[in-house]
C-alpha cells in the first residue's frame, strides 16, 4: 500500500514539474517584437489603410517599442499621404523609415513621409526628393522654357506654398534640413543617400532593417529609451499587407475598377436586352458596386463623375426603349469624357489608361451600329407572326362561292369573301384581313394548279 502510494506521489510531482516547464518560456524567448512593413509602388488607398491600421496596433501594444517601414515608392494620392503620416506624428511608439532595398527610391509623396518619421534612414544607392506637386510639375522636356514663359498661376502658388509649409513643418518638428526640404518641392531637388546624410536630411545610411534597428537601439534619444531592448531579446517580424489590404489596392488600381464597371454597365444592359435567369444582371450589378466602392476611395471629378452616371442612364434606358441608338450613342459619348475627366490627379499610376477608354468607345459604338442594322433590316422583312403573316398567302376555296364562303389555309378554316365567284380548291389570294373575315381575289386558271398568284 506504501508503495502505491509512493508511486502516486512521485507521478503527481512528475506530472507537476513537466507542467512547469511547459509554461515556463525559453531562456532566448524575444520579449520585444518590432514590425517591418513595406511599401513597395504608389502610395494610394490601400497603402494607407495598411500603414494606419498596422501603426494603431502596435501602438495598442506594449511588447513593440518600435515600428519600422521600408520604403521604394514613386509618389502617390496626396490624401493617403496625409493620412499616413497623420499617423506617424501621433503615434505613442517610434516610427523608422528606411528606403530599401538598393536601387529604390522615396520620390515625391515619400520624401514628405522620411520627413513625417521618427528616424529616417536609406540604404546605399538610394534616392529621394523630386517633391513638387504633379498638378503643377511641367514636364521635363520643357520645364526651363516654361519658367521663362509662363507664369504660375494663384491655384498653383496656393498648391505649392501649401506643399512647401507641410514639409518644412515636419523638418522642423524632426530637427532636419527645412532649406533642402523646400527646394525638393519647389525646384524638385534631388539626393543620393550619402547626399542626404550630409545634408542632415536622414539619420542613417544602413544596408537592411536588422542594421537599422540595430543602429537605433544604441542611440542616446531624449524621447525614445530602449534600454530594456536589444537585438538579442527582439524579434523583427516582417508584416505584409492581409488579403483586404491587396483586395483595396486591386480594385482601386483605376484600370481594374474602369473594366469593373464596363463589366457593370454590359451585364445591366444584357440582362435587359434579353431577360433570363439572371446571371449577367447579378454580375453585372456586383461588379458596378464594387466599382463605385473603389472610385469613392479615389480623388474623383465630380464632373465627370456626373458625365460618368448620365452615360450609363442613356446606355440602360437605350436598352429598355430601343431609340435607334440615339440614347445608346448619346450614352457612350458621355460616359467617354466622364471617363476622361474621372480621376482628379496627376498621378500616372492613378490615370485611366486611354486605350483602355477607346477600346470601350468603340466596341460601344460597334455595338451599337450592328444594333441599327438589325433593326432595320427587321423593319424591312416580311412579318412572319400574327394575322398580318396571312396577307399575300394563298388559300383554297372550300367549295363553290359567289360572294361570300369559306377557305383553307395552313390547316385552318376561314371565313372569307370574294372579289369574284370561285369554284371548289380553286387559290385565292388573301388581300386584307377585316376582322375575322379574309377579303380575297381569286388567281387565275393556269396558276390554280401551282398554288400561287401574281
Amino acid at each position: 500500500m506504501l508503495k502505491k502510494i509512493l508511486f502516486l506521489i512521485t507521478f503527481i510531482l512528475l506530472i507537476q514539474q513537466y507542467g512547469n516547464a511547459q509554461l515556463s518560456p525559453p531562456l532566448n524567448q524575444s520579449k520585444w517584437t518590432v514590425p517591418v512593413l513595406s511599401i513597395d509602388g504608389a502610395i494610394g488607398p490601400a497603402v494607407s489603410e495598411y500603414l494606419v491600421t498596422e501603426i494603431t496596433k502596435a501602438n495598442n501594444d506594449s511588447s513593440i517599442p518600435l515600428v519600422i517601414i521600408k520604403l521604394d515608392t514613386p509618389g502617390g494620392l496626396s490624401s493617403s499621404l496625409r493620412e499616413i503620416n497623420q499617423q506617424i506624428l501621433n503615434s505613442t511608439i517610434p516610427i523608422a523609415c528606411l528606403v530599401y532595398p538598393q536601387g529604390a527610391r522615396a520620390a515625391s509623396a515619400g520624401t514628405y513621409m522620411l520627413y513625417a518619421c521618427h528616424y529616417a534612414a536609406m540604404a546605399p544607392a538610394t534616392t529621394l526628393g523630386a517633391a513638387t506637386p504633379v498638378s503643377i510639375a511641367p514636364p521635363a522636356s520643357n520645364q526651363g522654357e516654361d519658367k521663362k514663359n509662363k507664369s504660375p498661376s494663384a491655384m498653383e502658388k496656393k498648391v505649392l506654398n501649401d506643399a512647401i509649409a507641410y514639409i518644412r513643418s515636419l523638418a522642423q518638428l524632426r530637427n532636419r534640413n527645412e532649406q533642402w526640404a523646400e527646394l525638393a518641392v519647389s525646384e524638385a531637388a534631388t539626393l543620393t543617400a550619402e547626399e542626404a546624410l550630409a545634408e542632415n536630411v536622414i539619420n542613417f545610411i544602413v544596408p537592411t532593417a536588422e542594421a537599422l534597428f540595430a543602429t537605433i537601439i544604441k542611440q542616446k534619444h531624449s524621447e525614445h529609451h530602449f534600454a530594456e531592448v536589444t537585438t538579442d531579446n527582439t524579434q523583427l517580424k516582417a508584416v505584409p499587407p492581409n488579403w483586404r489590404n491587396d483586395f483595396i489596392a486591386t480594385i482601386t488600381n483605376p484600370n481594374i475598377a474602369y473594366i469593373l464597371m464596363l463589366i457593370g454597365i454590359y451585364g445591366l444592359v444584357l440582362e435587359f436586352y434579353s431577360p433570363g435567369v439572371g446571371v449577367a444582371g447579378i454580375t453585372g450589378v456586383i461588379s458596378l458596386l464594387i466599382a463605385l466602392y473603389a472610385f469613392q476611395l479615389l480623388p474623383l471629378n465630380y464632373s465627370g463623375f456626373a458625365l460618368l452616371l448620365v452615360g450609363i442612364s442613356l446606355l440602360i434606358i437605350e436598352s429598355i426603349m430601343p431609340s435607334f441608338g440615339v440614347f445608346g450613342i448619346g450614352g457612350t459619348i458621355a460616359f467617354v469624357l466622364g471617363s476622361i475627366f474621372l480621376i482628379d490627379t496627376e498621378q500616372p499610376q492613378y490615370q485611366i489608361s486611354l486605350p483602355l477608354i477607346a477600346a470601350f468607345a468603340f466596341v460601344s459604338i460597334l455595338f451599337f451600329v450592328l444594333s441599327l442594322g438589325l433593326m432595320w433590316r427587321k423593319r424591312k422583312n416580311k412579318i412572319v407572326s400574327g394575322q398580318e403573316e396571312l396577307i399575300g398567302a394563298i388559300a383554297f376555296a372550300e367549295a363553290s362561292f359567289t360572294h361570300q364562303g369559306f377557305v383553307t389555309i395552313n390547316g385552318e378554316r376561314w371565313a372569307a369573301e370574294f372579289t369574284q365567284p370561285v369554284k371548289q380548291n380553286q387559290a385565292v389570294k388573301i388581300k386584307a384581313i377585316d376582322g375575322l373575315t379574309l377579303i380575297t381575289i381569286p388567281c387565275r386558271e393556269e396558276e390554280n394548279n401551282h398554288g400561287r398568284c401574281v
